[in-house]
């Protein structure tokens, strides 16, 4: 939980300044359409990891999927205090 608050943090930082020799700077550059073919790329990634069955490839793939999304939701002004707080709130009765 602390290192994705710490991601958040970089990526803030990344989208203010948008550094010429950064990866996400060059997301947050070409927008929303990229950020979210980066995500269905991904998120096509994981579903081949898991079907190969290889627990490496799965762990790759979810961590490049997951820095995608925190690129989202930083890009939407979304933090993922937020996102915990609404799974918190789904699972709280649990």
């Amino acid at each position: 939980m602390e290192f994705l608050l710490k991601l958040e943090k970089l990526l803030e930082e990344r989208k203010i300044n948008l550094p010429g020799n950064s990866y996400t700077a060059t997301l947050f550059k070409l927008g929303v359409d990229r950020i979210l073919k980066k995500i269905a790329e991904e998120s096509g990634e994981v579903l081949i990891a898991a079907k190969n069955d290889s627990r490496e490839e799965i762990i790759h793939e979810v961590a490049d999927l997951i820095f995608h999304l925190q690129v989202l939701l930083v890009y939407k002004n979304i933090s993922i205090q937020e996102i915990i707080e609404k799974l918190e709130s789904r699972h709280s009765s649990t």
